[in-house]
């Protein structure tokens, strides 16, 4: 009878869903972008202050006035990172035609520190990303962009890679949805289990253990590194994982091992998913393994990862697949 009852509610959310919206022109190329940040860059890595602070930001020749404020947990950090993640809000509507037609507020993922095995860590970060988006369109997109800092007298700053992070809203839109506004605990049984398995193989996958797509943090709403988005802004619910930099794949040095977590480093693979998702899971691990030479060649295609960086990355990712083949993965749902 459940189970009836989540089919009628599909089939009615389905009758009213909204219909899909191709990706804005920021996303709709994977091509890396060339842009200057001019604004009180050095105040901003010293001070943190939440309080976002005008600026210019400047592609293709547009100038766009933004305002920008340190963002992130971890690596707002001064003991941990240089430089901290930011959020670029745009306090005019860019122009129609211009790249970043259609955007308010977005996430750029920057540096952390400023040495070049930094740079390296980022791009691995933006590899999680394509890697997912091999796998669903139910993803975020990211697009990199070669960022030119510029102090506010003028004096440049610094110049290194980032990505900026698509809004969810946009991700929502691409594929018919709504956003979902959950929480602070979402229960078991409004998790989609296709979106929720393969959700929990990726994160196997890529070797990460710092994600929740039920419970958010304390006061907070669902969920932790995920969103949720649905066909009615209810119901069964689509999980979407983001923030892969306390991952075994990244193996940033700051990331940990979760307390509670059966693993002794983050590059040690222990399966996280519901075992109630494991017919959908074992689909999702079969795609992966059949697409092997697709997701690791994910590594080849990203500008500026160097070639032992690229080596590495898919080996371990290889090793991931390996556990698919032989099962491993499943072994916490096998009794």
């Amino acid at each position: 009878m459940r189970g009836l009852f989540y089919l009628a509610a599909l089939a009615l959310a389905a009758a009213t869903a909204a219909p899909a919206a191709p990706p804005k022109p920021l996303f709709a190329s994977d091509q890396p972008i060339r842009i200057t940040i001019q604004g009180p860059i050095s105040t901003l890595a010293s001070k943190r202050a939440p309080t976002p602070v005008p600026a210019t930001l400047v592609a293709d020749g547009v100038t766009y006035p933004i305002t920008l404020a340190p963002r992130g947990i971890t690596r707002l950090l001064k003991d941990t990172c240089q430089f901290p993640p930011l959020r670029v809000e745009f306090t005019r509507p860019p122009p129609a035609g211009s790249l970043f037609q259609g955007q308010h507020r977005l996430k750029l993922v920057t540096h952390c520190k400023n040495g070049v095995d930094f740079q390296q860590k980022v791009l691995l970060e933006y590899s999680a990303y394509r890697i997912y988006n091999l796998l669903t369109q139910q993803s975020f997109r990211a697009r990199l962009a070669n960022v030119d800092y510029v102090d506010v007298d003028g004096k440049p700053f610094i110049s290194r890679i980032g990505f900026f992070l698509e809004d969810f809203d946009d991700v929502a839109k691409r594929n018919g949805m709504r956003v979902a506004h959950m929480g602070p605990r979402v229960p078991l049984e409004q998790i989609d289990a296709t979106s929720g398995g393969r959700f929990a193989v990726f994160e196997y996958l890529i070797s990460n253990y710092d994600w929740s797509m039920r419970a958010g943090p304390e006061g907070d709403e669902c969920c932790h590194n995920g969103r949720l988005m649905s066909l009615t802004g209810g119901g069964i619910l689509t999980p979407v994982p983001y923030d892969f930099d306390f991952s075994g794949l990244v193996d940033a040095p700051y990331a940990g091992v979760p307390e509670g977590i059966p693993v002794a480093t983050i590059k040690e693979r222990n399966y996280r998913g519901y075992c109630a998702h494991m017919v959908q899971a074992r689909a999702a691990a079969a795609g992966i393994a059949a697409r092997r030479g697709e997701v690791l060649g994910v590594f080849q295609a990203i500008p500026g990862l160097s070639p032992g960086t690229s080596q590495r990355a898919a080996a371990f990712i290889a090793k991931g697949i390996g556990d698919i083949d032989s099962g491993k993965i499943f072994k916490n749902c096998s009794g």
